[in-house]
């Protein structure tokens, strides 16, 4: 027998280089969750290739941030809402296999707060979380209001003014990203749309040209001149005419009333509002 069988105790021979046997590198106490934790591991990592380990720990890391957005109690309604529509999403293009560009950088690209794509300037936190400028600001102004410090709704850094700037990178990209027309419903880069939904779109809503004298007709814009040329309001006579604008007037007038109340409510110098504490209230009315 030679020295090496007698050094191993007739164990079995070496693998190849970098092989390791079975049962061994399984750690002190790891159980069933563990292993299957690390052959999921080993299976994304085969399936991804060599060159997507990045992507496919973003996308993870992504999801689990959804998940916590999701079920976490003190998140806004909407802001759950938002988010298991879009952990639902991302686990279905996870199903089906890899989703589209355009899908994988909504999810990247959007804001960490509203989960929804920024219409306009796009701010980031000292770590690079994203956020729109309507969220940011409204960070800031709910932190003022309770004299708090603003705080980043992912790191819990300290944000301000001063201390966040603007992303132009990501604006630029979600300006280009494609976006659905709600009329015609094809896809423009997010910065026509507006343009093309407000001149160039043949099914975008318009109105009569002859609404001032009370014609009620509103329509796709490639039907307007139709309409138009058998509009019967122009051929209308004056006592007519008086009694639609008469009714016009009255409804214009009940719009006025109620916004000028709306206005003089708000225009108080102090309003006052009480707190009711309800679980303090079911309790004194309980048994």
């Amino acid at each position: 027998m030679s020295g090496a069988e007698e050094a191993g105790g007739g164990g079995p021979a070496a693998g190849p280089a970098g092989a390791v046997p079975a049962g061994v590198g399984v750690g002190v106490g790891a159980g069933p969750g563990a292993a299957a934790g690390q052959a999921a591991a080993a299976a994304l990592g085969e399936a991804a290739g060599p060159g997507l380990p990045d992507e496919a720990g973003l996308a993870g890391a992504r999801q689990l941030q959804l998940q916590e957005a999701a079920g976490d109690p003190d998140a806004p309604p909407k802001k759950r809402l938002r988010a298991a529509e879009a952990a639902e999403a991302a686990a279905a293009a996870a199903a089906a296999g890899s989703g589209k560009l355009e899908e994988r950088l909504y999810s990247v690209l959007c804001c960490t707060v509203c989960l929804d794509l920024p219409k306009a300037s796009v701010y980031q936190c000292t770590n690079g979380h994203l956020m729109c400028a309507g969220c940011f600001i409204h960070l800031l102004a709910d932190a003022r209001l309770k004299e708090e410090q603003a705080t980043c709704p992912n790191c819990r850094c300290e944000i301000s003014k001063s201390l966040c700037c603007r992303n132009l990178a990501v604006e630029k990209a979600v300006s280009e990203l494609p976006s659905e027309c709600g009329f015609c419903l094809r896809q423009f880069p997010r910065s026509l749309l507006e343009r093309h939904q407000k001149e160039e779109c043949q099914d975008r809503v318009t109105q009569c040209k002859y609404k001032r004298i009370g014609c009620p007709w509103h329509g796709p814009f490639h039907e307007l001149t139709v309409h138009e040329a058998a509009c019967a309001h122009p051929t209308k006579t004056g006592s007519e005419l008086m009694e639609i604008l008469d009714g016009m007037d009255q409804s214009h007038r009940k719009e006025m009333q109620l916004y000028n109340s709306i206005f003089s409510l708000l225009s108080f110098e102090k309003i006052g509002y009480t707190v009711v504490p309800l679980k303090a209230c079911v309790r004194l009315h309980l048994p």
